[in-house]
């Protein structure tokens, strides 16, 4: 994910202080990794060296300064070319569970990548029900849902890989020992 181009997304609504950016990303990517305040700040700050955002307005009333940014016209261009670039399919596979079994298998212990497999497996399966409850729940957002429909797929993608690799443990094993 490009923080700096959902904060430039985030800014094109209308100008925004740092507080409101992480709000309202927090409240519009749900199920991503919740902004630090210190982040948002630290990307206003190279927006603005980098001429994409600018200072729109600063409120001293009642307590710490407030600025507010706003986008420039070469902001909105590089949010234009980022929306409109396709993003390539990854084009390495760079996978923590990949990378489990295939060194469990290199110290000669397939029964520790079956082992490993079925409960990552488990811990996938339970993640799906979590994140299936959530969307299901009555107060679930549209934005919620979406993004629990995404985090499902590929954690099901993933289930599907552990399922065939369980299944092919035995012949890997013999092929990383070569």
């Amino acid at each position: 994910m490009s923080t700096v181009h959902v904060l430039l997304g985030l800014l094109s609504r209308g100008a925004r202080h740092g507080y409101e950016l992480k709000r309202d990303h927090d409240q519009r990517l749900p199920r991503a990794k919740p902004l630090a305040f210190g982040q948002v700040y630290a990307t206003l700050g190279r927006l603005q060296r980098d001429g994409l955002v600018e200072e729109a307005e600063r409120d001293r009333a009642g307590g710490p300064d407030r600025t507010s940014y706003a986008l420039t016209d070469a902001g909105r261009d590089a949010l234009a070319s980022w929306l409109d670039t396709i993003e390539p399919p990854a084009p390495h596979v760079t996978s923590a569970l990949l990378a489990k079994v295939v060194v469990a298998l290199l110290i000669d212990d397939p029964d520790r990548a079956r082992r490993y497999l079925g409960a990552q497996r488990a811990a996938h399966a339970a993640r799906i029900r979590e994140l299936t409850r959530a969307k299901t729940a009555a107060e679930a957002t549209l934005g919620e849902i979406v993004a629990a429909d995404y985090a499902i797929n590929h954690l099901d993608a993933d289930l599907r890989w552990l399922d065939t690799t369980v299944g092919r443990v035995a012949d890997l094993h013999r092929e990383v020992r070569q």
